[in-house]
């Protein structure tokens, strides 16, 4: 069996080289033409998340680039929030002819936890140049009241 690690190094603007994206691209392709029969033609990616926190609530951004706002899913349930999406294949004609194809359909799937309960009825879902925002307002715990005996 062949290892090899990878490291990838930042230019000063905190982006990845050029050569360590083309070597990413290189190394999908491989796996996509080794194992082909056994990758379904939607594969399944794991979406870039950023997460901000006020008070109020959680900001999410998910990078789902090619995907339609009626085609993602988003589940809330107690802190867990889920997001399902899918990007559609481009239906072709009969006539045509395909001569590259690096694009392919591609869902995406992503579920992580939060540390407070979430308000799925104040929350808000956004969708705007393939970044989904989700601003996940936090469930407000009602003042306890205490008795003095």
């Amino acid at each position: 069996m062949f290892v090899m690690p990878i490291a990838r190094s930042y230019a000063l603007n905190g982006q990845p080289r050029e050569l360590s994206r083309a070597f990413d691209r290189l190394l999908d392709d491989t796996v996509d033409r080794v194992f082909g029969h056994v990758v379904p033609s939607a594969a399944t990616r794991l979406p870039a998340v950023d997460v901000r926190e006020t008070e109020q609530a959680y900001t999410v951004h998910v990078d789902l680039p090619g995907v339609a706002k009626e085609d993602v899913k988003v589940t809330i349930d107690g802190k867990r929030v889920s997001v399902e999406a899918a990007a559609r294949e481009e239906i072709r004609a009969e006539a045509e002819r395909v001569l590259v194809r690096e694009r392919s359909a591609v869902a995406y799937a992503r579920s992580f936890a939060l540390p407070v309960e979430l308000d799925e009825g104040a929350s808000q879902a956004k969708l705007d140049n393939g970044v989904l925002t989700l601003v996940l307002a936090k469930k407000v715990k009602p003042a306890s009241q205490l008795t003095i005996g």
